[in-house]
């Protein structure tokens, strides 16, 4: 039986396509083998949203080479598809497949043992118009389920390259996508995270359909407990959608809304497509819809010519709309987007004590969050075992995070927890079990 390894670098939709393309190796019997192991065939799925992560795939690229000189190695992913010549000149590297095609990948691999000569499958991103349906019945390694519904982004953020990686916006057919969610649920999974590259702008180019009515027909899926969106723009926050989502019994308290900047004078140079006041209006909206409702987001520290009056913005905004949590992220030039040739880039030790400011706020933030639940019950799918023995963690649908005594058999389960000792990165929490009365048919909550 011929083997296969993967190693997968950058997001979560990255991950999500190994397990797919996993799937199709797994159909042709290969067997899986872990990427330290001596493989037939060796899958890296790339990356490239930063330099970084260019140099970094390059690098994992060159130790499966140097490790297994005979074996098949495979280059797909975001830097395969905008660099595939760079790739294809790695002495080793014998297929390269982009972001889309990768149902051709075994064919490659055959016509690669015939011919012996190198094969670039990478074709124009930038002409396509479908969704590659790539089929992920389970996953090797997670409690959580992702669900890919779209692929692509429209909006050329002056930063980001990622258009140029994943192409133009292309939505799942909506059929398919209930089809797999009722698949992940029968593989026992309670909670559905819905990704993709610009997830919330799933729909935009389906005739009659849109988010708010996906997750309407979500919410008809049985066995179905948590629907998670991975991250929604606040422009996509339509009235419908929100009411949706204060209707909808699946859809988390949660929601991830990136911000990047909070002052309008840096979203403009960014081409964001919102002003803080439209942001302001929907997050007002939200909250009154949705009330615990926790708002993760996403800030990009020190863009070009960011000055300290605009980064006070962004503070003061986030201290003003109680984000629950920040990714933060000091802002690294892209080659190849605008913003890197932008003058007046920020200083490195400017943006890294700016950066230090709003994490220490963030912390802070998430703190205050956690403590409105102070012995409260929430819901909680553990997900692995804690730092020791009959420990639990896992995250409650506000996304925070949850250790407690319990047994591992619970790992996957939907269980009520009563926070404890509510504080940041992790809550204390004791379990709960519902105990059915045979006699009153009443469900009462007791301490395990």
């Amino acid at each position: 039986m011929s083997t296969v390894a993967f190693h997968t670098l950058g997001c979560k939709v990255n991950h999500y396509e190994t397990e797919a393309i996993w799937q199709l190796f797994k159909d042709a019997d290969y067997e899986r083998v872990d990427f330290n192991q001596n493989a037939d065939v060796f899958v890296i799925n790339t990356c490239t949203v930063t330099n970084t992560g260019d140099k970094k795939s390059r690098q994992i690229i060159r130790r499966a080479i140097r490790k297994n000189p005979d074996a098949v190695i495979c280059v797909t992913g975001c830097y395969a598809q905008t660099s595939s010549a760079e790739i294809m000149e790695i002495p080793g590297v014998d297929i390269v497949v982009g972001t889309e095609g990768r149902s051709r990948l075994l064919d490659y691999i055959e016509t690669y043992r015939k011919e012996r000569e190198p094969i670039n499958g990478v074709g124009n991103i930038m002409k396509n118009r479908t969704y590659e349906e790539l089929e992920v019945p389970y996953f090797t390694d997670r409690t959580r389920a992702s669900l890919k519904i779209q692929e692509g982004c429209n909006n050329f953020c002056t930063f980001c390259i990622i258009p140029w990686a994943r192409g133009l916006m292309r939505s799942r057919d909506p059929e398919k996508v209930v089809e797999q969610a009722t698949t992940l649920v029968n593989s026992g999974y309670k909670e559905i995270v819905l990704t993709g590259i610009h997830t919330g702008g799933y729909g935009q180019d389906l005739k009659d359909y849109n988010l708010a009515q996906l997750l309407r027909d979500l919410e008809t899926v049985d066995g179905l407990e948590r629907i998670r969106i991975s991250s929604i723009e606040a422009s996509q926050l339509t009235d419908e959608v929100i009411e949706v989502l204060q209707q909808s019994t699946k859809v988390v308290r949660h929601l991830h809304v990136p911000l990047q900047s909070g002052s309008d004078s840096v979203l403009k140079r960014m081409r964001r497509k919102y002003s803080m006041a439209h942001f302001s209006e929907r997050l007002t909206k939200l909250h009154e819809a949705l009330p615990g409702l926790a708002v993760t987001s996403d800030v990009i520290v020190g863009f070009p010519g960011e000055t300290e009056e605009e980064f006070q913005q962004t503070y003061d905004f986030i201290v003003d709309h109680h984000f629950s949590e920040l990714h933060v992220f000091p802002y690294s030039p892209r080659i190849g987007t605008p913003a890197a040739r932008m003058d007046d880039q920020v200083d490195e030790e400017v943006k890294n004590e700016r950066v230090h400011r709003l994490i220490n706020l963030s912390n802070q933030l998430a703190k205050q969050y956690a403590s409105k639940f102070d012995q409260d019950v929430l819901e909680v799918i553990p997900e692995e075992k804690g730092s020791h023995d009959g420990i639990l963690v896992g995250y409650a649908d506000n996304y925070m995070k949850v250790e407690f005594d319990g047994d591992e058999s619970l790992i996957g389960e939907l269980v009520k927890v009563k926070i404890t000792e509510p504080n940041y990165p992790i809550n204390k929490g004791q379990l709960l079990r519902v105990v059915e009365h045979a006699t009153n048919q009443s469900n009462k909550e007791v301490l395990v």
